[in-house]
């Protein structure tokens, strides 16, 4: 290649495992129902396969750095590729759905550290000048795996069977681990920062029993007050945390951020938005197969244009802030949202007016999370941008996970509840409270300042 950046071996090599994990992130939902009738399990029952991994991503990202520093980049990048093909592997041999979440968890600790470390040990070797053109390169695979993912899901299921949705990770996890070994640089940080371990325990608790408790509520047969419990033990594991953080010198995430007024809009709305559009990646395969009857492989297809639209909607998303302001760029997103939701109740069984919806919702998820991911870091100071940066990517994957479990209660409550099990019934409800919570981020938006155009051109979009 003739570009000294994208011409280096070690960005090929974090750009395929940024591939797998977003692959990996996509590929499970066309198969959940083959998987359920595998495992003699309910559709209904299976979010926990999805939300052990999200969440495992979302509990390990804050110790990545961490573990980089301490034990070195090429290490723990090799563990991490280790841990993911050892997951994959037991997935596909699992018998249980008990087998198979515990599988998740060990893939999603992989999953968990390969970009990130890979992402540090380029910032680290690549001259800062071709440090955005670098990352660039490494991006582009990865936003092509949501695109990928469902429909080849669907494919493997129809053509083999689930199993190869896992199986398929694992030439690609040796060949990355052969070319970790010669490539990756082994870089150590000379000055470690003490890890604020019991902080880190506390959060991850926090994390867990919050996603467990709402995970309870769709399993209805175990009553609720087990989800009570664990949501109330995840208020006071983040309670302790928030003081243990607030009067130790070095914390995991210091809740002194929260003083500044664009992050802390912007790190809620950016829970709360992704507790509601978290939930569809899980919900619209197995709403077009349970309630419409398409197959695993058609509803691959038709979850294209989300991603597709999502890539399309960056080109023009700086301008549209640059004219409008954040405030009513993300205000008026967060509102079509809403009626993008709620318009699924409306489709007649259309195909086609699906595939419009759906690239719809793939250009307004695109816009809000550059906005939003944008406006959260835009007034941190240089001291607070890394520690911000590490806590909203923890937000964002918990918010995943959290939508996940949401749109999975949600739809179970309301099949138990709608009238001779109606299953188009209960989509339809699940859509439009999914489209409420996706409305509140618009009345936080509204304390955001609407100077935003003036002062963005100082900042750079991500």
């Amino acid at each position: 290649m003739n570009n000294p950046v994208t011409g280096k071996p070690l960005l090929w090599l974090v750009a395929i495992a940024f591939f797998m994990q977003t692959l990996d992130g996509t590929i499970v939902n066309t198969a959940l129902p083959s998987m359920a009738k595998a495992l003699g399990e309910s559709p209904l029952q299976m979010q926990s396969v999805i939300e052990a991994y999200l969440l495992t991503i979302a509990i390990l990202i804050p110790a990545s750095g961490w573990l980089s520093d301490r034990f070195g980049t090429r290490s723990i990048f090799m563990f991490a590729l280790t841990m993911f093909a050892i997951g994959s592997l037991c997935c596909a041999q699992s018998q249980t759905l008990n087998q198979l979440i515990i599988s998740r968890v060990i893939q999603g600790i992989g999953g968990s550290l390969m970009l990130p470390v890979g992402r540090l040990t380029i910032l680290r070797t690549i001259p800062r000048e071709q440090f955005l053109a670098a990352m660039s390169f490494v991006v582009m695979p990865g936003l092509l795996g949501p695109i990928i993912g469902p429909a080849l899901g669907g494919f493997l299921v129809e053509i083999a069977n689930w199993h190869w949705v896992f199986l398929i990770n694992l030439p690609v996890a040796v060949i990355g681990l052969w070319t970790a070994y010669k490539v990756m640089p082994d870089i150590r940080s000379p000055h470690q920062e003490k890890f604020d371990y019991l902080g880190f325990i506390l959060l991850a608790g926090a994390m867990a029993t919050f996603t467990i408790g709402l995970d309870l509520l769709a399993h209805y047969k175990t009553g609720h007050y087990h989800s009570l419990y664990c949501l109330a033990t995840g208020v006071i594991l983040i309670a302790l945390y928030w003081w243990l953080a607030s009067v130790k010198s070095n914390p995991l995430f210091s809740p002194r951020l929260f003083g500044v007024s664009t992050f802390a809009i912007g790190a809620f709305a950016n829970l709360f938005y992704r507790m509601g559009s978290g939930a569809m990646p899980l919900l619209i395969p197995l709403y077009l197969q349970l309630a419409l009857g398409l197959s695993p492989f058609t509803s691959g297809l038709a979850m294209i244009p989300i991603a597709l639209f999502a890539i399309i909607a960056k080109s023009y998303v700086v301008r549209l802030i640059h004219h409008y302001g954040y405030r009513n760029v993300l205000r008026t997103a967060s509102c079509l949202q809403f009626l993008c939701f709620c318009s699924f109740t409306l489709t007649n069984h259309s195909l086609v007016l699906i595939l419009v919806q759906l690239a719809i919702l793939g250009s307004l998820n695109s816009i809000t999370y550059s906005g939003i991911g944008t406006i959260s870091l835009r007034d941190l100071s240089d001291q607070q941008a890394s520690s911000g940066n590490g806590l909203l990517s923890v937000i964002q994957q918990l918010g995943f996970s959290l939508g996940v479990a949401c749109g999975a209660t949600l739809l179970a409550i309301f099949y138990k509840i709608s009238p001779n099990h109606n299953m188009l019934w209960s989509f339809n409800w699940s859509f439009t409270i999914l489209g409420l919570i996706v409305l509140i981020p618009a009345f936080l938006y509204c304390l955001l300042p609407n100077d935003a155009p003036k002062r963005q051109s100082k900042k750079q979009m991500i």
